[in-house]
């Protein structure tokens, strides 16, 4: 090349860089089918030489002078004398295999899931000591709103084997109840608001017999409820089983249940009311049978439940006249009876429930003819609506022609005159426990329309 001029004899040294970096590149991958490393590749074109204007090629080959991109070395796993105990450390790797299958996380929950501490960093969970046992361990824990999308909680929620409460509400969980029944401590089920399954009742649920509180409400489930879900728990406060797809009759057990708070509504049930809901009287202070296709005679045994504060059985299809029972509701806040097929007259005793704690009486949308007294005052007073039905003076009635044609149907529902209340609420009775009284007013405003907050997701 010493007879080339300068600029011939550059470019032909540029050529012969090239060949002779494609020949070793070539031999490289006659050895193996792909590169081993990131930096086999790398070509970088950059200013070189003194020059302007000038070409600098710089090929890594194997171990040539491009270094290797630094990473750090991935933290070993924890390992069992690393923590506080041996059931924590079960536990952690529950937590470990469960957090694999979590596919969404929005509020980037699962980050805190790693290390050693457990009852402090891990978001959700929380410890506590079993009975008669020293270490702690997962007693708990509570995903509420946290919005995890996960497949399944199979091998997950069964496999914490102390676990007492779960809840999960507003989750993106899906897959089937797992078996909780084999759970000797646990009392509190709260699954609502998830994408479970199409199901029956979990039977695995009934298991339960230390349940206080089952919450399967916005869901999927379907088919009849189970008679056990009013004799399997003896300790139950809240059954919540609302806006799911639920049909077929209630369950004639249903006064079986010591059920505090239940919530049947925005389902499929058909068929009666059971009469043996008498038997909940001393311990049921808020029921929904709201939006449902109940039908039958309003029954009188509802009158006789003179601890509740709500009831609800609006947008039904139940027929016939108020029973006199219902005057006893004496601690009744919200009744609702609304878009059903009711009829006669409101009586005058049950709108004197106003001077008692009555605060909200819904009677719209059905057929009754007439108003007691103390109703009036009420409408006026916006504690009582009564639009939608067949009441002379009233404002918004149906029409003539609508309430003539429902008085032409045959009706065999019962009057019920007869009132239980009258000889316990009369001046002969004996004066109420003034401390009992407080420790209910006060549950009441503590816990107020429990049922109608499950309404809501």
């Amino acid at each position: 090349m010493a007879g080339l001029p300068r600029g011939s004899r550059r470019i032909a040294f540029l050529c012969l860089l090239v060949s002779c970096a494609a020949a070793a590149l070539a031999a490289r991958r006659a050895g193996a089918s792909r590169p081993s490393h990131r930096e086999d590749l790398d070509v970088s074109i950059g200013s070189g030489g003194s020059g302007s204007g000038g070409v600098g090629i710089g090929i890594g080959i194997g171990g040539g002078s491009s270094s290797p991109p630094s990473s750090s070395p991935s933290p070993s796993e924890p390992r069992a004398c690393d923590f506080e105990n041996e059931r924590l450390y079960r536990a952690y790797l529950v937590i470990q295999q469960f957090r694999k299958t979590v596919t969404c996380d929005p509020m980037d929950i699962t980050r805190s899931w790693s290390g050693t501490d457990l009852c402090s960093s891990y978001k959700g969970f929380f410890c506590d000591r079993p009975p008669n046992v020293t270490d702690r361990t997962i007693a708990s824990v509570d995903f509420n709103g946290y919005m995890l999308r996960a497949d399944s909680l199979q091998g997950f929620v069964n496999s914490l084997p102390d676990l007492a409460l779960f809840h999960a509400n507003s989750n993106d969980f899906g897959g089937t109840v797992p078996p909780l029944a084999g759970l000797q401590y646990f009392y509190e089920l709260d699954l609502s608001n998830n994408r479970l399954a199409p199901a029956t009742f979990p039977t695995d649920v009934l298991g339960l017999t230390n349940a206080t509180f089952i919450d399967i409400r916005f869901n999927s489930f379907y088919g009849e409820l189970p008679a056990g879900v009013f004799c399997k728990f003896p300790r139950v406060q809240a059954i919540f089983v609302n806006n799911n797809r639920f049909s077929g009759s209630l369950p004639d057990n249903i006064g079986q249940s010591p059920v505090n708070y239940l919530s049947l509504a925005n389902n499929r049930f058909t068929g009666e009311i059971p009469t043996s809901i008498a038997r909940n009287a001393g311990t049921l202070l808020e029921v929904l049978f709201l939006n449902n296709s109940l039908s039958g005679c309003l029954p009188y045994e509802l009158g006789l439940l003179e601890k509740a504060t709500v009831i609800d059985a609006g947008t039904n299809q139940l027929t016939g006249t108020i029973p006199a029972s219902f005057a006893c509701l004496r601690k009744v806040e919200q009744l609702n009876l609304a878009d059903n097929l009711l009829y006669g007259e409101v009586p005058d005793a049950l709108c004197r429930l106003a001077f008692d704690r009555l605060k909200n009486l819904t009677l719209s949308g059905n057929y009754f003819t007439s108003l007691g007294s103390c109703c009036w005052d009420l409408i006026k007073e916006g504690r009582l609506t009564v639009d939608r039905n067949c009441i002379q003076w009233a404002p918004n009635q149906r029409s003539h022609d609508e309430c003539a044609k429902f008085q032409q149907r045959p009706k065999s529902c019962p009057v019920s005159t007869y009132l239980p209340c009258r000889a316990k609420y009369g001046g002969s009775s004996e004066p109420a426990d003034a401390a009992v009284e407080e420790e209910e007013e006060h549950a009441a405003v503590e816990h107020r329309y429990r049922t109608y907050s499950a309404l809501h997701p």
